[in-house]
């Protein structure tokens, strides 16, 4: 157990590194948890696994805070929404067949992927285009609509989210990620008080995960700062590409 603790810390860790700059730590931590937690039932690893995320996702958008601009009205109108969405979400996918949403999500990735790739300056400048009245009714779309995917599906949401403050707010990447770290820190609360009330949770191991995801999460901030958008693009496009690899393996066999 304790060598099976190291290694899950270690996917913690990088989970929360990833997760921190462009999204998409799940792609790391989740299938590590799989693997290594054999015999403890699905929901009961999401629940320790969301201990984890929220605390590397909490430490990061503290380090983004003071850091970077971010537009509170509209990011909070978007992180209250997207809360109660994926709540609902959770709620729903019992009674929805998932196996739709793969081929869905994989040609959404593919667009976003081939986008940023052709415009070079994509998300490079920040320059919000929306009206002060206009930003929070494109919050609560924003959280609605990935709110709920989190909560019904969930792969990708940081990416969905980065790519949707940089595309429709006009945010540069450094501010998408803070935007999408304070939404993200909503929907995992949700999510966590589900399964913390159901007691599918174990703390021995989320606790000590959750540490480490925070160390991951607070490097991963400080050089996303650091270095620039530039840098954010490329991981971002490096992380896309992984998702996209990843459905393509479970859609098409």
């Amino acid at each position: 157990m304790t060598l099976t603790l190291a290694l899950l810390c270690l996917f913690a860790f990088l989970a929360g590194f990833i997760d921190a700059i462009v999204g998409g730590g799940g792609l790391i931590q989740l299938p590590a948890m799989l693997i290594l937690l054999k015999g403890v039932p699905v929901p009961t690893v999401f629940g320790t696994g969301k201990v984890s995320s929220l605390a590397g996702t909490a430490a990061a958008f503290r380090h983004y805070a003071g850091r970077v601009p971010i537009r509170w009205r509209a990011v909070g109108v978007a992180a209250g929404v997207a809360g109660v969405f994926s709540f609902l979400g959770a709620r729903v996918v019992s009674h929805l067949p998932k196996e739709l949403l793969p081929p869905l999500v994989l040609g959404l990735l593919v667009c976003i992927a081939i986008y940023t790739f052709w415009r070079k300056d994509f998300g490079s400048i920040h320059a919000p285009r929306l009206s002060a009245q206009r930003e929070p009714l494109y919050g609560a779309l924003v959280g609605l609509v990935i709110g709920f995917y989190d909560g019904f599906f969930g792969p990708g949401t940081g990416s969905f989210l980065l790519f949707a403050f940089v595309g429709l707010f006009g945010y540069d990447f450094i501010s998408s990620s803070a935007a999408a770290k304070l939404v993200n820190i909503a929907t995992n609360l949700a999510a966590l008080a589900y399964f913390a009330y159901t007691g599918q949770i174990l703390w021995h191991v989320a606790i000590p995960m959750a540490i480490s995801n925070i160390a991951g999460s607070t490097l991963g901030a400080y050089l996303a700062v650091r270095h620039g958008t530039g840098f954010v693009r490329i991981l971002f496009l490096v992380v896309v590409s992984a998702f996209i690899v990843k459905l393509s393996l479970q859609v098409f066999g």
